[in-house]
């Protein structure tokens, strides 16, 4: 036998995979450490330095008897990495390049959203300079490739992007959220490319889109649509007729993807994707929303009469929507999480620098109290657990592992975070709280809508205890 490897050397070790094509600088969060467990052995893929990797049984001891050196390597690595250190990254860290778009959005959010978010709220209406200063930013085209005019990155990228902006505007943010995670995404996804080629870069550039799924009827059963898609003769594309209705961002899009059943006698699988643009003949907004919260977002009911769609307007194939309003809702989900998020630290940092540096009761700093400051280390603590499971929702999807019920409890609990820890910042505050002058009340009137859009939280418990049965029974 050759001289074994001492355990260390293949640590430091050169990384190679069949797998891989890209290599970083940074180790690949999801390459997980290996743990020699289960009656002091396991089985694993590792690397071969030198040669393509294999899958080994071994106990600990049994890796000094390879004389090529060995690395602990997942079997669904996507990425050539350094693993010469095999501590996991932490979930929430952020790479180079999210680090440097969390850092710029954050400016952007506090320097020129924060300023206009209660100016828009009052009026009801998103500034329109400010939708501009949005594609100026590069954040409409988050992961729309730089071929088609956008940023190219990854959608953990987007979801910083939506949690930053809902730190200073809940309503900003979900404009960005469902234009990013929905829109743009289904035509990235689905489209053709003549879809690609006409949208993507206006979608990145200069035109808002509005994914327009729910109606009167359907909500939580998203599916049991009435809208309805037929063929017209000769091949000339389709016609819809129906209506929409809680559709965002309805007002400052120019860009539809509408869901209409073309063949309702195969129920759901009938279900097919339309892109629509604004000023079509038969397409209108028929009434704007009133709303408690996210004021300044619209949210509309549209009409479909008689509505003609061109052949090339047919997004993927006919009777596969429904497959993809699925995924894409899964996706979506995380943004909202995200969004909650960043709502619940905006709202928790305002009220603390209230009740930390000027709100005194007592000859007494408020937040000096102990009660008080073990409420804020409460909200802080719950903050922070609903953003680990936003961002390890994330970067399942990124990985390409299941992640809906990840998607599920991110935004299940987030939700709940926002709706409590603004409810808590508002009596922090105290009068100044409840008042318009400032922005707490606003920020909890905003985090009532996460428990409903997207999926309620009622609809995200059955998806959670539906995974988790199909997991356990036997």
């Amino acid at each position: 036998m050759s001289t074994p490897v001492p355990g260390p050397r293949h640590l430091a070790a050169e990384t190679r995979s069949s797998w891989t094509n890209q290599e970083l600088p940074f180790p690949d969060w999801r390459i997980p450490p290996v743990s020699w467990v289960s009656q002091g052995r396991t089985r694993g893929w590792m690397d071969i330095v030198g040669g393509p990797p294999r899958s080994v049984s071994a106990t600990p001891r049994d890796v000094t008897k390879y004389q090529e050196p060995l690395r602990p390597l997942s079997a669904t690595a996507h990425r050539r990495s350094d693993l010469a250190d095999l501590t996991p990254t932490p979930i929430t860290h952020l790479s180079e390049t999210e680090a440097a778009m969390q850092e710029a959005v954050s400016r952007f959010a506090n320097d020129v959203v924060l300023p206009r978010a209660r100016e828009m709220d009052e009026a009801e209406q998103m500034d329109p300079a400010l939708v501009e200063q949005l594609f100026e930013q590069g954040l409409m085209g988050i992961e729309i490739p730089e071929e088609y005019g956008g940023a190219g990155m990854n959608f953990t990228a987007a979801i910083v992007g939506i949690e930053e902006l809902a730190r200073a505007d809940p309503s900003v943010s979900v404009l960005v959220d469902v234009h990013n995670t929905l829109v743009n995404t289904a035509v990235i996804r689905w489209g053709s490319a003549d879809l690609k080629r006409r949208f993507l870069p206006r979608l990145a550039t200069n035109t808002v889109g509005s994914f327009c799924l729910s109606e009167p009827a359907s909500g939580s059963d998203a599916f049991a649509l009435r809208t309805r898609a037929t063929k017209v003769d000769g091949g000339a594309g389709y016609r819809l007729s129906g209506g929409k209705m809680w559709i965002t961002n309805s007002i400052e899009a120019d860009f539809f993807i509408v869901f209409a059943n073309l063949d309702p006698s195969q129920a759901h699988r009938g279900i097919t994707a339309f892109v629509v643009e604004k000023g079509t003949p038969g397409f209108s907004i028929a009434k704007k929303e009133k709303k408690l919260g996210i004021r300044a977002s619209s949210t509309c009911v549209i009409n479909l009469d008689d509505v003609e769609v061109p052949p090339e307007n047919l997004l993927g194939e006919e009777g596969q929507g429904y497959k993809y309003a699925i995924g894409l809702l899964n996706e979506g989900r995380i943004g909202i999480a995200a969004q909650m998020t960043g709502l619940a630290l905006g709202a928790w940092e305002n009220a603390v620098k209230y009740v930390w540096n000027d709100r005194k009761q007592f000859g007494k700093l408020v937040g000096e109290f102990q009660g008080m400051q073990h409420q804020i280390a409460q909200s802080y603590t719950e903050i922070a657990a609903a953003r680990a499971l936003v961002y390890n929702a994330a970067r399942k999807k990124e990985a390409g592992e299941d992640f809906v019920r990840d998607a599920a409890m991110a935004k299940l609990y987030a939700s709940q975070v926002a709706g409590r820890v603004s409810g808590l910042a508002v009596e922090w505050m105290g009068g100044m709280g409840f008042v318009r002058e400032g922005l707490a009340e606003k920020f909890w009137r905003d985090s009532k809508i996460g428990a409903i859009y997207e999926g309620t939280s009622n609809i995200q418990l059955n998806t959670i205890a539906k995974s988790l049965q199909k997991e356990y029974t036997v």
